[in-house]
């Protein structure tokens, strides 16, 4: 038989390891060996989500509505698992500026707030005292149950037991001690809680085996396994309906319930405690992306089995679903699994209790209580040389009061509420920090006021919806009020606001909730504008990786280093301040003299210690008196601080200027390098035309010459001579008239005399211009295929001749000089008619193909590839096809001679074409 003293014996032993495993922890931070550096002890302490809610209330819920309890589990996976880059940016902003809590960091980052901070607290400390209800009651239930082994007893309201009889008041008490020997060690509330942490991790190892063990004991040793658990419960009728979604509350339940477990993981103050304040090393998040989320699997995994057990074990509703973990072991007469099972309950609530309290009390204690005192406390507190010790007070009086708060709720309302609900309740609570912060460090235009408004309208209406209902619940108000609202107005009932119904209570709280928050928190944003310190703030909170140090600060004051190291001694102790203006002058390698003047930089640094230990808008504050040399004020400081931030502001948008300056530097640089390289090309063009003009230029030179100076040449010999003037004559006067032409063109001053002409009369014209060229080499050979049915096409019929005889010449001069053959063809192709011309010559390279064109673009560059030719006459036929709407391109490869393709659209697909003349204008 499990006795009471039994149970309380095996608690206390229990308890006390822990005790010994913190002792133990903070003796070796102590030492500089720290024994929670490693990812695996920090994703066991995110653990410390998996409370009494998990071990109790999850069973109790699937019990109830089937598989409703997973979307509690997988939010936090998604979470971790889509959200990792947003949880590390807020650990990596938290440890810049020494963050101590969720309250400061909102305050932080809305301009170092008080009165920000002051209300997150004030949503915190209320939202979560249900939750910590919760795990008080979890552990007295389960204590009442247990201690009546082997009969299964329900036990009474927790109200109606006797205070000095309950044991959840003996569990608070004791947490408390907890809580204040390992979380209050330190004034530096920033610092890491080594022992605390160890501890915690020691836990979630306990209560994941211990639930492992019941699940394996219910499934396998009751069962045989999940195929006939999940078998029997499907063939009982009572039992079916767990399976469907309906039980588990809808569409609606599954969404809300993820969205807002999502939050929570991140935004509870225990879980923001754990998660990012007591982070040693920001790689470790890598490893709890997967660790954690296994974690969740695996504590989840025997839920459903346990639950159908309980189910299909107890029938009737005899026994509260919420301790089947505990009834079905006590039911099949095996205490040592019980006992186990309720220390892991015991394991889960403790956890929890001890993580929230510390963090609660943190956040009283430097965004509520400190800030109150250094407006309203001034002359106490300037008669104080040390003030560590009222700190110490304050925190650790902040402790007993969160708890007994707990205690309180249990008593007089959590009976009304199975765990679950109790739970969601906080759960959305916490929420509505999501939109300060996700807005606060995503978005540099949200605002001071924006958060106010956006928080305290969330916070007002989770009262209106969830809080107030539950006091209904437990008959302090009156039940009517959440059945037809209040003085009977439906449209304002708490669980069917302005007429919104068909939701359960969670989702309906959600939703209202969120509209009003992040409603007001964008539309005031958007309208309101931010003070100097608040931009300041958002720049570092939004591009906190960007940053590569701390920056330049710019401030008003005559404070002397003696002035911070006394201001520091009053709230860190003497013993801490030596040790951080030591570590100041080792990492800055300057040596500090009181009596010289504080610069920026040990300023901030000041600032930054003691927001570890009283927060960031109270050391703001505190900060900002020493400068003016005497306390002001807390408005007044805050314009000063705000004038000092706007010169930052300046010097960053200087800073963005200048660099915006780098950037037109660089690209004139790089306009200046263009302008070179088009000077270049220019006096390629010009030396590609001289040598063509010199070229004939020098021949017609040389045989005047020839045939002046020698009147008795023979009459053959100087018809040849004449013959090659008159050809080079000719070649001149083609020369000057293709460079008239490309000027023209690009000037838009062409006359084009548009027509229906035949193609097959265009290639005619083209080889009777060249005929001269293939006399002068007899050895080339010509063949040329021209279709029949070519349709007609409308174009200029002297500049469409150019073309071809650009490209006839260019073939002629190209291909083999001993064994030359050149192909004309000419067909028809999709609306179109295609003309080649083709040479026996060296050829082009392929890669070189495009690059043709794009400098024939380029007015007049020589071939790549070939010899070096007019270089005009292909630009021109160019700049001639596109005015047509045609295409020039060419096929080759080294060695195997060139192709050129020229297409021109027939009469019928020409006829929308815009008139040449009015092309080339447009083109120009």
């Amino acid at each position: 038989m499990l006795g009471g003293y039994v149970i309380v014996t095996v608690s206390f032993l229990y308890l006390s390891i822990l005790f010994a495993i913190a002792y133990y922890g903070d003796r070796r931070a102590d030492q500089g060996r720290s024994i929670i550096a490693s990812p695996y002890i920090y994703a066991l302490s995110i653990a410390v989500y998996a409370t009494a809610w998990t071990f109790y209330g999850s069973v109790g819920r699937a019990a109830s509505s089937g598989v409703s309890f997973l979307p509690i589990y997988l939010g936090p996976t998604l979470t971790f698992i889509l959200g990792w880059f947003l949880i590390r940016k807020i650990i990596r902003i938290s440890k810049v500026n020494r963050i101590t809590s969720i309250a400061d960091f909102v305050a932080s980052r809305y301009g170092k707030s008080s009165f920000l901070g002051g209300l997150v607290t004030i949503i915190a400390v209320v939202g979560i005292m249900p939750y910590i209800s919760l795990q008080l009651k979890a552990i007295s239930t389960s204590f009442a149950v247990l201690q009546h082994y082997p009969d299964i007893v329900m036990p009474a309201k927790l109200g109606s037991t006797p205070v000095l009889q309950d044991t959840a008041l003996y569990v608070a008490v004791i947490m408390a001690a907890f809580a204040i020997l390992f979380g209050t060690r330190h004034i530096d509330a920033s610092e890491r809680h080594e022992g605390m942490v160890a501890a915690i991790a020691f836990e979630s190892v306990v209560k994941l085996f211990a639930f492992l063990a019941v699940g394996l004991f219910v499934t396998y040793g009751i069962y045989g396994g999940f195929g006939e658990v999940f078998s029997r419960a499907a063939t009982d009728p009572a039992l079916a309906r767990l399976f469907t979604l309906e039980a588990a509350g809808g569409y609606s339940s599954w969404i809300s319930l993820t969205l807002v477990s999502m939050a929570a993981i991140v935004l509870l103050p225990r879980q923001f405690q754990v998660l990012v304040v007591e982070n040693v090393d920001e790689r470790h998040i890598k490893k709890a992306i997967w660790l954690f989320p296994l974690y969740m699997l695996l504590i989840n995994i025997f839920v459903l089995p346990i639950a159908f057990g309980g189910l299909l074990h107890f029938s009737g509703n005899t026994v509260d679903a919420d301790t089947f973990v505990l009834t079905v072991p006590m039911a099949e007469h095996f205490p040592a699994i019980a006992l186990f099972t309720f220390i892991g309950g015991l394991s889960a609530a403790t956890g929890m209790i001890i993580v929230e309290t510390i963090a609660l009390a943190t956040m009283v204690s430097n965004d509520l209580v400190m800030p109150l005192l250094l407006r309203f406390g001034r002359l106490h507190l300037s008669e104080r040389k040390d003030l560590t010790g009222l700190m110490l007070a304050i925190r650790r009086s902040a402790i007993i009061f969160v708890i007994l708060l707990g205690y309180a709720y249990v008593r007089l309302i959590g009976q009304s509420y199975a765990l679950v609900s109790i739970g969601l309740m906080s759960f959305v609570a916490a929420a509505q920090f999501a939109p300060a912060i996700l807005g606060g460090i995503l978005w540099k235009g949200a605002t001071r006021l924006g958060a106010l408004a956006g928080l305290s309208a969330g916070f007002l209406v989770w009262i209106y919806t969830l809080l107030l209902p539950s006091f209904a619940r437990s008959g302090w108000i009156s039940e009517s009020f959440v059945q037809g609202g209040p003085w009977g107005l439906a449209l304002f009932s708490p669980y069917a606001l302005f007429g919104l119904s068909g939701l359960d209570p969670i989702a309906h709280a959600l939703f209202w909730t969120m509209v009003f928050n992040v409603g007001l928190f964008v539309a005031v944003s958007l309208m309101t504008t931010q003070t100097m310190i608040e931009r300041s703030q958002a720049v570092q909170f939004v591009d906190i990786f960007k940053q590569t140090s701390e920056g330049a600060r710019i401030w008003r004051g005559t404070a002397t280093i003696g002035d911070l190291r006394r201001l520091s001694n009053r709230f860190i102790g003497e013993t801490l301040t030596d040790q951080a203006l030591q570590r100041f002058e080792r990492d800055r390698g300057r040596r500090l003299d009181d009596a010289h003047a504080a610069d920026a930089d040990i300023v901030h640094y000041a600032e930054r210690q003691l927001a570890g230990a009283i927060g960031a808008a109270s050391a703001r504050i505190m900060i900002a008196s020493v400068l003016r040399e005497e306390m002001h004020d807390i408005d007044e400081v805050m314009q000063i601080l705000d004038e000092a931030s706007q010169l930052v502001v300046y010097s960053r948008q200087l800073e963005e200027k200048s660099q915006q300056l780098e950037a037109a530097t660089a690209e004139l640089r790089a306009a200046n390098e263009r302008l070179k390289e088009l000077d270049k090309m220019k006096d390629d063009f010009v030396s590609t035309i001289s040598h063509e003009f010199r070229t004939p230029l020098t021949s017609i030179r040389s045989f005047s010459e020839i045939v002046h100076d020698n009147p008795d040449i023979p009459v053959e010999q100087r018809k040849m001579f004449l013959g090659t003037i008159v050809q080079e004559t000719e070649r001149l006067t083609r020369l000057v008239n293709d460079i008239l032409d490309l000027a023209k063109m690009e000037a838009g001053q062409t006359d084009w005399q548009l027509a229906r002409i035949e193609p097959r009369n265009v290639i005619d014209n083209a080889l009777a211009a060249t005929a001269g060229l293939f006399a002068k080499n007899p050895r080339i050979k010509l063949e040329c295929r021209v279709a029949e049915d070519l349709p007609r096409i409308l174009v200029d019929a002297d500049r469409i001749t150019q073309v071809l005889v650009n490209l006839i010449s260019n073939a002629v001069k190209f291909c083999d000089k001993d064994n030359g053959l050149i192909t004309i063809v000419g067909r028809a192709e999709a609306g179109s008619v295609l003309v080649s011309v083709r040479d026996n010559g060296v050829g082009i390279a392929k890669e070189d193909h495009k690059k043709i064109f794009e400098r024939f673009r380029q007015a007049g560059d020589k071939l790549i590839g070939k010899p070096q030719g007019t270089g005009l006459g292909l630009p021109i036929s160019l700049h001639i096809l596109e005015r047509f709407g045609g295409t020039i391109w060419v096929e080759s490869e080294l060695g195997k001679g060139a192709t050129f393709f020229v297409r021109i659209p027939s009469a019928a697909s020409s006829a929308e074409l815009p008139h040449p003349a009015t092309a080339a204008r447009e083109i120009t």
